[in-house]
């Protein structure tokens, strides 16, 4: 018995010792990492027209620029209104910069430099924006407090489709230039404004088209900033202040198409394979065989930046994704929002089959989308999609304008840095760390010709806001509006001044 009691207590202090010694491990973890945030003094507000800047903005709203990949020409009367309204309301950076109309709707705009072209400081910057829009989903119209198209100002904001995604980010670049232009300002390195006019449906056409005339005439750009991740304010668990995520890693993007043969004839008498019964199948196998979660690149950077400025039991958890990864990822899974930020997704989006209730189909096929983490690729998840169907009787075959994750940027270059200080200098109370963009933006079709791709748009969001992205209710308030406007002038002063 003795023995028993001098075992038990032994298990005991070896229990209480291993628990002491994950504990002084995990202390150890959360609190020896400093804050990564840059000291940064916040500037001196920058002087805004508020009220005429957000009245040219409600203005270009009402042009209905809604882009149609199928029919290219659908919004070509409203591009061109819109151009012209450009060209009226800033007069004084069309006198400084060379217009260029590229693939006849996108807008290629070369502010000229003054530096030496051999100096790799003096290496041209490309700012982006896109003038197209999405649609109102059907029948959703009468929902809208103001309707999506009457460009309406009211209660402290500018309501309409565009304020936000993406006239707000092209109206605020060219609301900065303006102001500096007639100030007399020259940028000391070339700076190309690059508007492309069908983002919404591929950028083919357009920042395809502007990013290939760029390398045509051996522009090699040091960074490009594109619309992108935004400050977040009450989203993150555990942190306290806004955060202001730059999308320095995007996702890549596959359409897959499946088709399944079968054979037709009268439904009274089918087989025991039909193309419907073996497409469904296999869709079923793919939704319940997707690919893993992971945390790493960009991801696992923004976790390791924001780590140091959470509070409580999140700070452990980040500071110890070691031991707690399981957990965090179990938590990531219940929301399509975070899940899509640590697993290349994959979405069953179309399915045609059959146009009679009494006759087999011959045909059956679906269209299935992922979203590729960087480090997977197209090949990959093909790949992964024909093992998980095992079935040689379902062809696969992808989209043309499927494209692998662009390169990633560092963090330490000077691009993110200079634009991790514009975004403290402006808005002071934000926490900044790298992040992935999990959508695509045009920035991609820049990768033959930019060392750098960065994608931040300086707009303010709550969970509520995120809602109005592509949604009913689209707004951007008038201040956060002139915050925008003097972030891109701080911007240019940091990087061309």
């Amino acid at each position: 018995m003795r023995r028993l009691l001098r075992w038990i207590r032994a298990v005991v202090v070896v229990a209480i010792l291993a628990v002491a010694g994950l504990a002084a491990v995990l202390a150890y973890n959360t609190f020896r990492q400093p804050s990564r945030q840059i000291d940064v003094a916040a500037v001196p507000p920058i002087a805004v027209d508020e009220q005429g800047a957000a009245q040219r903005l409600a203005e270009a709203i009402r042009f209905r620029t809604i882009s149609n990949f199928l029919n290219p020409e659908q919004d070509a009367d409203a591009l061109r209104g819109m151009q012209a309204h450009i060209a009226a309301s800033f007069p004084a950076f069309h006198a400084a910069a060379t217009r260029e109309l590229v693939n006849g709707k996108s807008l290629l705009y070369t502010w000229q430099g003054s530096g030496s072209g051999t100096d790799p400081q003096a290496r041209p910057i490309a700012l982006l924006a896109h003038q197209d829009v999405v649609p109102i989903a059907p029948k959703t119209e009468q929902d809208w407090q103001h309707k999506p198209f009457d460009g309406v100002i009211a209660d402290g904001f500018v309501w309409g489709r565009g304020s936000w995604d993406d006239k707000g980010n092209l109206y605020a670049m060219l609301e900065a230039a303006e102001q500096m232009a007639k100030q007399g300002f020259r940028p000391k390195r070339t700076i190309y404004f690059a508007f492309g006019h069908d983002e919404e449906v591929s950028g083919l056409r357009g920042a395809k088209q502007i990013a290939d005339l760029l390398a045509a005439r051996n522009v090699r750009l040091d960074f490009v900033l594109d619309e992108g991740l935004l400050i977040t304010d009450g989203i993150m668990k555990g942190l306290d202040r806004p955060a202001a995520l730059i999308g320095v890693s995007e996702k890549g993007y596959a359409t897959l198409v499946l088709t399944a043969r079968g054979t037709p004839g009268h439904s009274s008498m089918p087989p025991r394979d039909t193309a419907i019964g073996m497409l469904a199948a296999a869709l079923t196998h793919l939704e319940d065989n997707r690919l893993p979660m992971r945390v790493r690149g960009s991801v696992a950077d923004m976790f390791d930046t924001l780590a140091p400025e959470m509070r409580g039991f999140n700070r452990v958890v980040l500071s110890n994704l070691w031991l707690f990864k399981p957990l965090l990822l179990r938590e990531f899974a219940k929301s399509g929002t975070t899940e899509a930020m640590v697993r290349t997704t994959t979405a069953l989006t179309v399915f045609n089959a059959g146009d009679k209730d009494n006759v087999l189909p011959g045909i059956a096929e679906a269209s299935v989308n992922f979203r590729l983490l960087p480090g997977d690729t197209q090949a990959s998840v093909t790949d992964h999609v024909r093992t998980s169907v095992a079935n040689d009787r379902i062809a696969i075959q992808g989209f043309e304008g499927n494209f692998d994750p662009p390169p990633v940027t560092g963090t330490a270059g000077p691009s993110y840095v200079a634009l991790n200080r514009t975004i403290r200098e402006i808005f002071p109370d934000v926490i900044v760390a790298p992040g992935l963009m999990i959508a695509a933006t045009d920035s991609r079709h820049y990768s033959a010709v930019a060392d750098n791709i960065l994608r931040f748009s300086p707009v303010r969001a709550t969970s509520e806001d995120l809602k109005r992205f592509h949604g009913t209710n689209e707004r951007i308030s008038i201040k956060n509006y002139a915050d925008m406007i003097r972030f891109y002038v701080r911007l240019i002063q940091n990087t061309a001044g």
